[in-house]
């Protein structure tokens, strides 16, 4: 029960931490995504996303970057897209 406690208090600490950063190490990429590392390098590797190199072998994102990149495909809703119809049909017809 108490090992548990900690745990749980160590991931409020955690997340209390990542509020505060600018500059995010993989572990913290990894969170505040809810992606694995594994998939984050992936996504590295093919430069697929956004980050930073210090000239050795630690990877860096910038949290702002990280986040634009994350809500970079919006779906559109079925209104907006309605709406989007309505407006290419109104438009062909004149």
């Amino acid at each position: 029960m108490e090992n548990e406690i900690l745990k749980e208090f160590q991931g409020l600490k955690n997340l209390t931490l990542l509020g505060a950063k600018q500059a995010l190490t993989m572990d913290d990429a990894a969170l505040l995504t809810g992606l694995s590392k594994s998939h984050l390098y992936k996504l590295c590797c093919k430069k697929s996303i956004p980050y930073y190199k210090n000239g050795g072998k630690l990877t860096y994102f910038d949290k702002g970057e990280l986040t634009e990149w994350l809500l970079q495909h919006r779906v559109k809703t079925n209104d907006e897209l309605t709406a989007e119809a309505v407006t290419y049909v109104v438009n062909k017809k004149k």
